[in-house]
């Protein structure tokens, strides 16, 4: 059986003669620290070219004493999640999880890249309730990577991780703490990370500016949304939002600082991304209307609804939906899926610059965004045409997530003055929109009933005039805005 948790967690390089702070003062009156040994150890694997390792993920069958068996760990949204699978078996991958990162892997077959073995030292901190606050390990780990000549290494680190309930505050101070002590944080995403590092695996990114690194860390921080959504669908779960977040913000860079990248190869992966975000769009629309419907047809006067109207609404949306998701799990097996994954694994570390990622660059960028949607917004709202307004959400979006990259470079408080300004445009035209396509929607299905014995298509009339109306208010509001 597979189970997953989201853990809060912080690395530490630390002197293999260093003497750990002392912990005392982490814990309240009343409280205690707990510790114990360990010989933990760990068997990776990954594909030869090392994709799982690429994308920050790594695949691991864990001995330690009572917790043995199988570990995914996948990071998203600045945390990670482990799914993990009891099993003594450490020499062949389970079905289950083979499955899950068989987009990541890229159809390649999975093998033993590296053994480390761990001596443990785990302090505990409990506070007079005997509630975990944080948990740190003192690790001394020895580490063989696989190939034509076994790379052996040995280094100290310490991992930091939170209870549950506890406020992220804690890790700070213990942060604090640490570096005091003559400790740093890691470099490494993860311990087999550490462990390729003298194999000379460019694991890491040196920035040739802050301009740089602010747009590679905004472009993995999205590829880390895709990545994980491929995870998540393959386990059945729904990532469909999360990974058009992802999606949306990664093509808003590609355009927003186009002058910046090659441009052969961001035209090529802005329309790869447009396709895939495209049939995972039809999924989520009809998850979003599914909802706003029913909410709809809740908020009518029961003799108003005449029919099964909730029925029917629930009945043709939900296997559209099932229809759409189906097409999203083929595309996930397709040669072009597996292309688009390779590309934006190598964009996430090195993109295609065509220029030197200037301050100055970004900031013009930056401005020019915002100078678009106000344009497009301010000639929106006088076009009768509902595609004007859409433009100009379009607009709106590029202008904040442009705000929001740029943070390091404008500064903090003017970029989230700017970020919040066009979310709140994007907002009010996304409920322009949101009203636009439920009205046709409602249209469709209206139609149908009505051609349906037994039922009519006078609550849909309804429904869809009340769309109307909720188009129109956010048409005015969109106005008093662009003034």
């Amino acid at each position: 059986m597979v189970s997953s948790q989201r853990e809060r967690a912080v690395k530490y390089d630390l002197g293999l003669d260093v003497l750990l702070p002392d912990l005392g003062g982490l814990i309240p009156a009343g409280g205690r620290i707990e510790s114990a040994d360990a010989n933990p150890s760990a068997v990776y694997y990954d594909t030869a070219d090392r994709d799982l390792l690429r994308h920050h993920i790594t695949l691991a069958h864990h001995t330690d004493g009572t917790d043995t068996g199988w570990q995914l760990t996948v990071p998203a949204d600045k945390a990670r999640t482990d799914i993990r699978m009891p099993s003594a078996d450490r020499d062949a991958v389970p079905d289950e999880l083979t499955t899950l990162v068989t987009g990541i892997a890229l159809g390649e077959p999975l093998h033993r890249v590296a053994t480390l073995s761990t001596t443990r030292r785990t302090h505990r901190l409990l506070d007079r309730d005997e509630h975990l606050l944080a948990e740190v390990a003192d690790d001394l780990v020895h580490a063989t990577v696989a190939g034509d000549a076994a790379l052996v290494s040995e280094w100290r680190e310490i991992d930091v991780e939170l209870g549950d309930g506890v406020g992220r505050s804690l890790l700070t101070t213990v942060g604090t703490r640490f570096t005091r002590a003559g400790a740093s944080p890691s470099t490494h995403t993860s311990t087999l990370d550490h462990a390729f590092a003298g194999d000379h695996t460019p694991t890491g990114v040196d920035f040739d500016s802050p301009a740089q690194e602010a747009l590679t860390v905004y472009l993995d921080t999205q590829v880390q949304a895709i990545v994980a959504g491929d995870v998540w669908l393959r386990r059945g779960l729904d990532p469909i939002h999360s990974t058009r977040v992802g999606i949306r913000r990664f093509r808003s860079t590609l355009r927003v600082f186009k002058t910046l990248f090659d441009a052969e190869a961001a035209t090529h992966l802005d329309a790869e991304l447009s396709w895939y975000a495209g049939i995972l769009g039809e999924v989520r629309d009809r998850q979003v209307q599914r909802t706003r419907f029913a909410d709809a047809v809740a908020g009518l006067p029961t003799e108003l609804v005449m029919g099964p109207v909730a029925a029917r609404i629930e009945t043709d949306l939900l296997a559209e939906q099932h229809r759409y998701r189906g097409h999203a799990m083929d595309a996930l097996g397709s040669d072009r899926y597996r292309d688009l994954i390779a590309a934006v694994g190598r964009w996430r570390t090195a993109p295609p610059w065509a220029t030197a990622a200037t301050d100055s660059a970004v900031t013009k960028a930056t401005r020019k965004a915002g100078r678009k949607a106000n344009k497009r917004l301010t000639a929106a709202v006088a076009d009768p045409d509902d595609a004007a307004l859409h433009r100009a959400r379009k607009a709106a979006k590029r202008a904040r997530y442009a705000a929001e990259l740029a943070a390091p470079i404008l500064g903090k408080k003017k970029a989230t003055k700017k970020a919040k300004k066009y979310k709140k445009i994007q907002k009010i035209l996304g409920e322009h929109q949101d009203s636009v396509v439920a009205a046709q929607t409602l249209r469709t299905l209206g139609a149908r009933a009505g051609a349906t014995p037994g039922e009519n298509g006078f609550a849909f009339g309804l429904l869809y005039a009340l769309e109307q109306q909720a188009a129109q208010r956010a048409r005015a509001d969109a106005a008093r805005l662009a003034h």
